[in-house]
């Protein structure tokens, strides 16, 4: 039988026989070695479809290059942040000993580093493998979803052998987001994959400071978390703010697997600070950020309650305290985003900003474990808003800006609010667009999409009072935008 990739004999990851025999924590190892197990299996079974219908190869050849395939990917994994640390490398030995004939069953960590066995391998996350490849193809051509299932696999299997250290390895787990990503944008898109059935989208509540919490019927259940991660990469451009997101989600991802696994885990914050323009995303994240957190259990009901000075600032002694402690009553196992939080650290000694900001500090500690506090603001600003107290720097570790839109970034958020609205603008109105944009100072304070919601409200206004006087406008004239519907500035 003819195998569609190398053997074993050949690969280019085999590595010469080892002598010495080596042991490891069976519970360190069970996780990975699940992991393993689950890709050889769905993806030796997808393997051994495409060989059938090509009429070369078996199934257990292609369980085979299954395995081999799980092997690359996990020396790969490990060679990304150049540690080669001895748990991780006891799991492979553990995971592969007895699936591949490598020598394995007779190596140890060192060895394996004296023999060269991973290093050098990271390389191979940059592109996709041939495996993958083929499987894209016959996906392409019958309408299969077998990269899907790789990629969930491959996904899977990198969180778990990144989950085998006690510290985690942030290049490892930014290696295996990347290649994540990599492998989405080679893959059939989801519109040629057969539909799947997901929950429909959560309902999530902002609440001022004396709103009531939403009641459990006002959520809809958690989300997979894939399909957050897929709403998040929809969102325009933001690419570090994404990849910084995903870094925490992957990182809770990890800890929920040692936790499994009856394992120790690093106690860390999940509190933190955004900063950037207005207008930049920074809610909108924080609601998707509010159901990651529910999804993989740091909180349990995961909405989003928004606040800010005036939802938190009293004007008599005693009154502040309260005001900030019902704020987190009503955010309770949620998220609370205080917006412009910097406001609280400004004012004389007559103010009481730093009586809630004393309070603030006191109520993360207390409920570190009920909700998680994001402080959002501009970012000089924010740097005096977390030097106001002592406790406010550690509790508040991790900052994620917000970068403003380019130009481009800008026209296309234009035209996704004219999607959601059934407006369209032609060629002509799409450069007046961009030359509105690329006129506006990008000073502190630019509006972003704020900016562009306001222009297309006027676009749209404007549209109104032209084609009212059509008589009978076609549907094409009723949702087409052209150039002189797109006002030369905003008014205020």
């Amino acid at each position: 039988m003819q195998s569609l990739l190398t053997s074993p004999s050949t690969h280019p990851l085999m590595a010469p026989r080892v002598a010495t025999s080596g042991g490891y924590g069976e519970r360190m190892a069970s996780a990975f070695d699940d992991a393993v197990a689950d890709f050889v299996t769905d993806l030796g079974a997808s393997l051994a479809e495409v060989m059938s219908a090509a009429s070369i190869g078996d199934a257990q050849l292609a369980r085979s290059d299954a395995t081999l395939e799980a092997y690359s990917l996990a020396c790969a994994v490990i060679d990304t942040d150049d540690r080669h640390g001895d748990d991780e490398l006891w799991a492979m030995i553990t995971a592969f000993a007895t699936r591949l004939d490598t020598g394995l069953a007779g190596a140890t960590p060192q060895t394996m580093r004296e023999a060269g066995m991973v290093m050098g391998r990271a390389k191979w996350l940059a592109k996709p493998s041939e495996f993958f490849d083929t499987l894209v193809a016959f996906d392409r051509r019958e309408g299969s979803i077998h990269a899907r299932t790789y990629i969930n696999r491959a996904f899977r299997l990198g969180l778990a052998l990144a989950a085998v250290d006690l510290v985690t390895s942030e290049p490892e787990l930014r290696a295996i987001e990347a290649m994540r990503v990599m492998l989405l944008s080679t893959a059939p898109t989801e519109r040629d994959w057969p539909a799947v059935s997901a929950p429909g989208p959560a309902t999530v509540t902002a609440a001022s400071g004396d709103s009531p919490a939403p009641t459990d019927a006002d959520l809809a259940p958690a989300r997979p978390l894939d399909e957050l991660i897929a709403e998040l990469d929809g969102l325009v451009g933001l690419a570090g703010v994404k990849a910084e997101v995903k870094l925490v989600a992957n990182l809770l991802a990890v800890g929920n697997l040692r936790r499994e696994r009856g394992l120790p885990t690093l106690a860390a914050s999940h509190h933190l600070v955004f900063t950037g323009n207005p207008g930049t995303g920074k809610t909108t994240v924080a609601r998707l950020l509010a159901q990651i957190y529910r999804t993989l259990g740091v909180v349990a009901r995961g909405h989003l309650v928004e606040t800010d000075r005036a939802g938190m600032v009293a004007g008599y002694v005693g009154q502040t305290a309260l005001k900030v402690t019902a704020v987190f009553d009503s955010a309770d196992q949620g998220v609370l985003l205080i917006d412009e939080a910097y406001t609280l650290a400004r004012g004389d000694e007559s103010d009481f900003g730093q009586e809630a900001i004393d309070t603030l500090v006191k109520l993360i500690e207390d409920r570190r474990d009920r909700i998680v506090v994001i402080a959002a603001g501009y970012p000089a600003e924010m740097a005096d808003f977390v030097d106001a107290n002592p406790g406010l720097r550690s509790r508040l570790p991790k900052t994620i800006s917000f970068p403003d839109y380019d130009t481009e970034e800008l026209v296309l958020i234009f035209r996704r609010l004219g999607e959601r609205s059934r407006y369209t603008p032609d060629e002509l109105a799409t450069g007046k667009v961009r030359s509105f944009f690329e006129t506006q100072p990008r000073d502190k304070g630019f509006g972003n999409a704020r900016l562009v919601r306001n222009l297309f409200e006027a676009a749209v206004a404007n549209h109104a009072s032209r084609v009212v006087g059509l008589g009978q406008p076609s549907d094409e004239q009723l949702s087409t935008l052209v150039e002189q519907d797109i006002p030369e500035k905003l008014n205020g």
